[in-house]
């Protein structure tokens, strides 16, 4: 019985840290991304070199599978804890903050040709800067939030973090797909720092943003979305990386749409809320 009981407990252990497993991974995407990212110098051709950005790009995508089953796994084994939330968000730190600072950084400097000055220097380190700390900030309002909050909302109140690492790589993707590394390859470096900072001010800011996954999930209860997942499926079969593109930058204008909607239409409030 003794060994019975110890093995069971063992096999429970195993169990309840499968979702620890499953944040690794995604912090593992992360640190090889940016292992990839390292031998990247002056002598690597421009093809090359966005090869390597692109396969990066793709493994950040990979870390937010991880990063929704490890969240789905601890819910199904009722294996949810702090420490699994302070674990889930250091790894999203490491995936969704400082590897697409370090992929920006090291994209806008090759796409100078590395021969740069030091304000050029200054701008892409400084703007990357404003992406890690927008990240860093973001995580831990969501830290503080998911330890206080017994409900959580349909909704973030700023961009979330994967979904701002989410909108560099598909940046990275555009580049890559339309050429536009080799034909404006200076309009590019200029932009991606630029537009990695509006990212990390969007995810410390009070503009809503959908929940994508819960807003997936839901779909089963509420069948009128499914021809609108159905929509952007084709849009993506059709158009590929620019019809990826076209839904990133929907996804990032729909929180300052719903902000000005609900500014213009305030929801009233029920005699019991009153």
């Amino acid at each position: 019985m003794k060994k019975s009981s110890a093995f069971l407990h063992s096999q429970r252990k195993f169990i309840k840290n499968i979702p620890n497993f499953l944040t690794i991974c995604n912090s593992l995407c992360g640190f090889a991304a940016i292992l990839l990212i390292l031998p990247i110098h002056a002598g690597t051709s421009s093809d090359e070199a966005m090869k390597v950005f692109v396969i990066c790009s793709a493994m950040v995508f990979f870390a937010m599978i991880f990063d929704v089953f490890d969240g789905f796994a601890a819910r199904l084994l009722n294996a949810v804890s702090l420490h699994g939330i302070q674990m889930d968000s250091l790894s999203d730190m490491v995936t969704f903050g400082v590897t697409p600072a370090v992929m920006v950084a090291s994209a806008s400097k090759f796409l100078f040709g590395w021969e740069m000055n030091f304000w050029q220097h200054a701008y892409i380190y400084v703007l990357c800067a404003v992406y890690i700390g927008g990240a860093a900030l973001r995580l831990a309002t969501y830290n503080v939030n998911a330890t206080t909050k017994q409900k959580s909302s349909d909704k973030f109140s700023g961009l979330p973090s994967p979904g701002g690492a989410a909108a560099i790589c598909v940046a990275v993707f555009f580049l890559w797909s339309n050429k536009l590394y080799n034909e404006y390859p200076v309009y590019a470096a200029w932009i991606l720092p630029a537009y990695s900072a509006l990212l990390g001010i969007l995810m410390n800011s009070t503009i809503p943003y959908i929940h994508a996954g819960k807003w997936l999930m839901s779909i089963r209860r509420n069948r009128k979305k499914l021809p609108l997942v159905v929509l952007m499926i084709a849009i993506v079969c059709c158009f590929r990386i620019n019809g990826l593109t076209f839904l990133t930058i929907a996804y990032l204008l729909s929180g300052p749409v719903m902000l000005i909607f609900e500014k213009i239409f305030p929801k009233k409030q029920t005699e019991e809320s009153k």
